[in-house]
This record gives structure tokens, C-alpha cells and sequence, in this order.
């Protein structure tokens, strides 16, 4: 990719800092973010920064300098970085030059575009604000998504953040018939070889495209990988006119990769040693993420807050670009409640009556205020025990535990692990079933019935089968507090 071209300029390399290269060309210069060839075998490949003065210019190196030196030929590409597009490009890996990983033959009847693109023009931008139903009960009923918005996802490891993506592009793929792209920046290879096989086993590679930047890049390629892998993505929304789920790990090491590069190119550090130009380096990529009049790129992003300080730079720019925060909690992943979305530290710009309708905001409402009342009383509880509470508040921690466990649900990704089918879930379906548990409909099932199901009517199947199995075998599971209650 990006042969380079016959009459265009040529130069000789005057020094080599790390990542930092410092080109002399006789002739003209070439222009920002053009791409140069270095080296005699030309794989070095370097982006210009800086044009320094009359005849020289300053560059960044997209992957490892070693064996560079001065006076070594360079040589204009006769473009910037480009990124393949095409429907080829589907269910493969790449990295940021376009290359494909995956040990398969190179794809054909590619096209390239430059991945420094502007934004979509305030005129093709859709000004109706629509829900991006996911088929994920916790989700669309507290959290809705927006189509063509931006969605940050807080988790650490080991509380089904990857399942939680696998999960949004099987539900993308089956039900939206859109295309997902994975984008990995600085992640680790041992991650992306793990997710890649996770697509394969779940039968969702074929409607999806992964870039990859890894950790161990050099700075420049960690900081472009996510804007090329946006190219992709605004292909399949302005050409193909599909909906495009894109999902990126980790948008804090994009800023991070900024932030190596404007230090190598010896900027003077901002607040807290963050680059001058973070907030317009991520509002170019942010706003590229758009709804437009011929398709929408919805983006879910996990996000990594430093030190936990929510004060950081990087977090508070980032949240200005958010739609939409979903916190995934370790407390809940421990009691086997996943998705283990927190619903009380998460929350949309969508859960407006509005947007999401009076009926649906007013649930929404209903049931954060339980939950709330109910994690309220549970150091009581676990103090003085669920009987010195009074009648109404038992019914509250009623409530709470079974709308804890019914917004729950198996998936179809982890379906050949757990032996449970994938529940797909309407909003419709869900918002029912979270206002018959609060009608107290419920109050006389076990916790267990709701446990793991998709519509609420599996409760009342699982709750017979268990009734009729409990004449024959004596129950084993230890009695919750509020079963007591039921009682």
C-alpha cells in the first residue's frame, strides 16, 4: 500500500530520535501528514509532523526505526495513510497500515482512503434523536443507547466487559443486519488473539472487521489506528448505508499515544502533563462518530479512568463526547449478576420522557429508586436482619431482589459455556416485565425463577418445573431473605 510514486519528492534522513525523524529534501516539501518511505528497503514509514523550515521536515515513525541512520534515502508516498475499504475487508484483521493479521491471504478488490477525514457536514447530520436497542434487558430499559451516539463503558478486569462487547455485536449483526468493527488501541496481542477466537466460536466474524494497534506499537501507530479504523466505519454508513457498531479499547490510550507523540515532538506539556491539543485531537475522532441521513455509527467505548479521579483530563474530555455511561461493578459480578451493570452510578442522556416516553421513564425511574432504597437498607440488614425491617420495606427488598435477578440474562456468546441458550430481548418485553415485578405480580416466585431468563413469562414456566421438582426432591437452596418474606 502507498507505492510510492514516480517525480515525487526525495530526501535524505538528518537525524533519528526514537520515534522522532528530522528529513531534509532539497525540493519542495512534502505536506502535513504526508507519508514518507524510509530506509534503502523503504519500511520504515513516517508521518510528517512539522515542516521544521525551508528544507526540512519533522516526523513521526508509524513502526520501529531500528536500523535507521542518517543519510539514508526517504522517499514521498504521494499521499497520507490510508486505510482499505471494500466488502472484502470483512470478517478480517488488520493493523494500522492496512496489512492483514490473521495468517489469510491478503484481501483483493480493496480501495484505499485517506484516514484523515472531516467530520459529516451539520446538513447531513440526522437531528432526530432514536434509541439503539441492544436485546440486553439492563441496558435498554436503564441505559438506552443512542444510535449513532457515543457510549462510554467503565470496567476493570474480570467483570464480562468482553462479553458484554461479544454480546452487542452478535445482537448488531442478527438483528440490525449492520456491520461491527472492533478497534484495539494499545491492546495486548494476547487479547486480540482471545477475541478473535471468541468471534469465531460465536459465529460473528463474518459481518465484522478488527483493527488492531498493540501495545507494544510505537506511538504514532497507537495514536492513528483508531482513526482507520473510522475510515472502515464511515465507508460502511456513506457507501454500503448500513448501521455500523464500532467499539474501542481503550479511547484513554489514544489520548495516551497523543500525548507521546506531542512530547517527542517537543511540545510544551498541558495540565497534569497531557498534550495542548488533547481536546481538539479527540474531538476529531469523536465527532467523526455520527448519525447521518444515510446510515449511523454507534460507538461503545470502554474507557480507563486514572487513579479512579473522575477530575482527570482525559476522563472530563472524554465524558463531554459521551451519550451514554455504563458502569459495570465488581461487587455485582461477584454475586453472579451478569451483565454486571451498576444501575445507580450509570446513566443516559436518552432517559428523557421525550425520547424514551413518559411510560418507559417513569419505569426507569421507579426502579433506580428501589434499588436505591434497597442498597440503603442492606447495612441494616446485615446489622439487625431483614425481620426489624418494616412490612413496606421488606416489600421493597422484595421488589429490588427480583428486579436485581430478572434483569439478568444469558447470552448467546457464553451460551456453549453456561449450557443456557442466548435470550434476545424486546424493550417492549422488558418494560413489562420490570412493571408486573413492581406491581408485586411476582411476590410469591422465588428469586431463583427469575434468575437467568429472557421474557418474564419464562418465569412461570421455570417457577412450575421448580414446584413440581421440589414434591419430588427436597429443596437444597439455602432460603434468601426475601423468599422469607414471601413466605
Amino acid at each position: 500500500m502507498n507505492a510510492p510514486a514516480a517525480g515525487l519528492g526525495r530526501g535524505v534522513i538528518s537525524s533519528v530520535r526514537g520515534s522522532v525523524v528530522d528529513m531534509r529534501f532539497d525540493g519542495a516539501l512534502p505536506p502535513i501528514h504526508a507519508l514518507l518511505r524510509a530506509g534503502n528497503d523503504g519500511r520504515v514509514l513516517i508521518e510528517v509532523q512539522t515542516q521544521l523550515d525551508a528544507q526540512r521536515v519533522r516526523g513521526i515513525a508509524l513502526n520501529v526505526t531500528q536500523g535507521l541512520a542518517r543519510g539514508m534515502p526517504v522517499v514521498d508516498s504521494g499521499g497520507p495513510l490510508m486505510a482499505p475499504v471494500g466488502k472484502s475487508i470483512l470478517s478480517r484483521m488488520f493493523n494500522v497500515f492496512g496489512d492483514a493479521i490473521d495468517h489469510r491471504p491478503a484481501p483483493t478488490d480493496l480501495h484505499w482512503r485517506s484516514v484523515h477525514r472531516p467530520p459529516p457536514a451539520l446538513g447531513r447530520r440526522s437531528t432526530r434523536s432514536e434509541i439503539f436497542q441492544t436485546g440486553i434487558k439492563a441496558i435498554d430499559v436503564l441505559v438506552p443507547l443512542e444510535r449513532g451516539g457515543n457510549a462510554g463503558l467503565f470496567g476493570g478486569a474480570g467483570v464480562g466487559k468482553t462479553v458484554l462487547l461479544t454480546e452487542m455485536i452478535h445482537n448488531m449483526i442478527g438483528q440490525h443486519e449492520g456491520v461491527s468493527i472492533f478497534c484495539g488501541i494499545g491492546e495486548r496481542c494476547r487479547e486480540g488473539e482471545e477475541l478473535y477466537r471468541q468471534m469465531q466460536q460465536a459465529g460473528v466474524l463474518d459481518n465484522m472487521v478488527m483493527v488492531f494497534g498493540q501495545m507494544n506499537e510505537p506511538p504514532g501507530c497507537r495514536f492513528r489506528v483508531g482513526h482507520a479504523a473510522l475510515t472502515i466505519a464511515e465507508y460502511f454508513r456513506d457507501d454500503e448505508h448500513r448501521d455500523v457498531l464500532l467499539l474501542i479499547d481503550n479511547i484513554f490510550r489514544f489520548i495516551q499515544a497523543g500525548s507521546e507523540v506531542s512530547g517527542l515532538m517537543g511540545q510544551m506539556p498541558s495540565r497534569l502533563g497531557y498534550q495542548p491539543t488533547m481536546g481538539t485531537e479527540l474531538a476529531g475522532l469523536e465527532e467523526r462518530i455520527a448519525n447521518t441521513d444515510t446510515g449511523a455509527i454507534t460507538s461503545i467505548q470502554a474507557v480507563y479512568v486514572p487513579a479512579d479521579d473522575f477530575t482527570d483530563p482525559a476522563a472530563v474530555h472524554t465524558f463531554s463526547h459521551l451519550s451514554a455511561s455504563i458502569v459495570l461493578s465488581r461487587a455485582r459480578a461477584s454475586e453472579g449478576l451478569y451483565p454486571a451493570i451498576d444501575p445507580l452510578q450509570s446513566n443516559s442522556k436518552m432517559a428523557t420522557p421525550g425520547i424514551v416516553g413518559e411510560r418507559h421513564y417513569r419505569l426507569a425511574q421507579e426502579i433506580r429508586r428501589t434499588l436505591a432504597q434497597y442498597d440503603e437498607l442492606k447495612d441494616i440488614i446485615a446489622m439487625l436482619g431483614l425481620e426489624q425491617l418494616s412490612s413496606e420495606d421488606r416489600k421493597v427488598v422484595a421488589r429490588a431482589r427480583r428486579l436485581e435477578r430478572f434483569l439478568t440474562q444469558p447470552f448467546f456468546s457464553t451460551g456453549q459455556f453456561t449450557g443456557i441458550g442466548g435470550r434476545l430481548v424486546s424493550l417492549e418485553d422488558a418494560l413489562d416485565g420490570c412493571e408486573r415485578i413492581l406491581a408485586d405480580e411476582f411476590k410469591d416466585y422465588a428469586e431463583s425463577a427469575l434468575y437467568m431468563i429472557g421474557t418474564i413469562d419464562e418465569a412461570k414456566r421455570k417457577f412450575e418445573a421448580t414446584r413440581s421438582a421440589s414434591h419430588s426432591t427436597p429443596a437444597r437452596e439455602p432460603r434468601h431473605a426475601s423468599d422469607a418474606d414471601a413466605a
